[in-house]
């Protein structure tokens, strides 16, 4: 156990209200996610769970950017519910919370990193006209499950950048490069990961958008654990 602080509590208990209050996750979401925060803080620290919310504010803005234009196209995916917060968190808060294992660091940075980079993949790259992952000469209309686009990438990309370069400074991984190297790798991994599954098995309605969250979280969380050790 950590040392703990209430104010730390505090302050995810804070958090979630805000999120529940900006209309980023719905009542049950934010209980889940102060329920995952509190645990997290009790068994890695509260710069882990910071980690998270970095995702989070990320998150957000990226689902607010040109809002309008989203909800012209119905594409605008506003308030998020548990069922959401399960899928892109369950994998990192495992993580998080058995991280005294060897590797686990490397899982929950790749894991965040991938929830990350696929948020602002999907939330940017709709922007853009995506081409399908399995085909990509053939153009398909923003937000098909699938879809991918150079801006989507990009966004991506920088996002798990984000991820590295804060887990260094919060002092989660102590060497900057292992740090980024793990969040920009295992994070586009995982995110690929999620366009590929969701091309193959969401399409034909096999699997859910939840589901591929969740293996693409499990995906990015394994690569990381392996570029840990490399």
């Amino acid at each position: 156990m950590k040392d703990f602080n209430w104010m730390y509590v505090l302050i995810c208990i804070l958090i979630g209200f805000l999120t529940y209050n900006r209309r980023a996750l719905d009542l049950w979401g934010s209980l889940l996610m102060v329920v995952m925060g509190f645990i997290i803080i009790i068994a890695a620290g509260f710069n882990w769970l910071i980690l998270i919310f970095i995702f989070l504010i990320l998150s957000l803005f990226a689902t607010k950017y040109k809002k309008d234009y989203k909800k012209s196209m119905n594409l605008y995916e506003g308030r998020r519910s548990a069922r959401n917060v399960m899928s892109n968190g369950i994998i990192p808060f495992i993580m998080a919370s058995f991280s005294y294992y060897d590797g686990f660091l490397g899982g929950f940075i790749g894991s965040v990193a991938t929830a990350t980079a696929d948020t602002l993949a999907s939330e940017i790259g709709i922007l853009q006209t995506p081409r399908l992952i399995t085909d990509l000469t053939r153009k398909v209309k923003p937000g098909t499950d699938g879809g991918v686009s150079p801006l989507g990438t990009a966004a991506g990309i920088i996002g798990a950048g984000i991820i590295g370069l804060s887990a260094y400074f919060l002092q989660i991984c102590p060497n900057p490069i292992t740090s980024i190297k793990i969040a920009v790798i295992a994070g586009t991994i995982g995110c690929f990961m999620d366009s590929i599954l969701g091309a193959l098995f969401e399409r034909k309605n096999y699997i859910n958008n939840e589901q591929v969250n969740l293996l693409a979280t499990i995906t990015g969380a394994a690569a990381g654990i392996i570029l840990l050790h490399l």
